[in-house]
């Protein structure tokens, strides 16, 4: 048994250092991989987030079902959410598919959690202060800052941002932000990408945002949405992310698919937890 155990355990090792090979060798592909995202892509990513955006309109129309369901037994999730929890699903819509299809890869996950004591105002001041968010959300949000706001509840936002899964990328990225909210106890946010630029060399004096055919595609789009409930003693959060990246070269999929995959649901849940401790503090 024992040596049964220590076979399987150096399979897992070796099918992690295969997928950590291919996906070095995923990011130092040849020039002519790298490119802006395909058109159709883009396209398919656009009509999945309006979809994505008309349901949660509906959903913030009233306060009973303002937050999607979580898998399972209502009473139950709620149970463990209040009990600590933090729950992070995958979420697949109709047509979500076809942006694989299109040159792309699309990803959708959703994330819930409950912090007690927290409120509805604390959760909109914590959202609206760009400037602390490179301490609520350190180290993947390394600045931050309001570029303009054509009203109190829509804004232009720039950010640099920093992902480290086997290699580090850095990228310029600026976001469209919307804040809305049903009644004192309800609220909800509209993120949405409006320009994603990696770069090269970040921090050194060679630093420079990389052009249109050297950037890696490790991140096209990116959609969030906050949705916020006060009930229960306390606030529960709720995120959705919708994003769009380069697909896995075919022959790699084998090896590189499930850890790509795991990517965007990482960096869900550590923004859901990251906003969760700063709400406790």
């Amino acid at each position: 048994m024992q040596i049964q155990g220590m076979k399987r355990s150096r399979m897992v090792q070796l099918r992690k250092l295969s997928a950590a090979c291919s996906f070095l060798l995923l990011f130092d592909s040849p020039p002519v991989l790298r490119a802006d995202p395909p058109a159709a892509a883009v396209l398919v990513f656009n009509g999945y987030s309006r979809a994505v955006e008309a349901r949660l309109a509906h959903q913030h129309q009233g306060r009973v079902g303002f937050l999607a369901p979580t898998a399972g037994d209502r009473n139950a999730a709620e149970g463990e959410l209040r009990r600590g929890e933090v729950m992070i699903e995958r979420v697949r819509e109709p047509g979500g598919k076809e942006a694989n299809a299109a040159g792309g890869l699309l990803h959708h996950w959703r994330g819930t959690a409950f912090v007690p004591g927290a409120t509805a105002a604390d959760f909109d001041g914590l959202m609206r202060n760009f400037n602390a968010y490179p301490q609520t959300f350190s180290p993947q949000v390394q600045d931050a800052r309001m570029a303009s706001g054509g009203s109190a509840d829509r804004m232009q936002v720039w950010m640099r941002v920093r992902q480290h899964h086997v290699i580090t990328v850095v990228m310029d990225t600026d976001y469209d932000v919307q804040f809305g909210r049903l009644d004192v106890q309800h609220g909800f946010s509209i993120s949405r990408s409006t320009r994603v630029q990696e770069i090269d060399k970040p921090g050194t004096a060679a630093e420079r945002a990389m052009g249109t055919h050297e950037e890696h595609g490790f991140l096209w789009r990116l959609n969030t949405y906050w949705s916020y409930e006060q009930r229960d003693g306390g606030l529960y959060l709720q995120v959705e992310a919708v994003s769009l990246t380069r697909a896995v070269p075919r022959g790699l999929g084998w090896a590189v698919g499930p850890y790509v995959e795991s990517i965007p649901r990482e960096s869900l849940a550590f923004t859901l937890q990251s906003a969760r401790n700063a709400m406790r503090k």
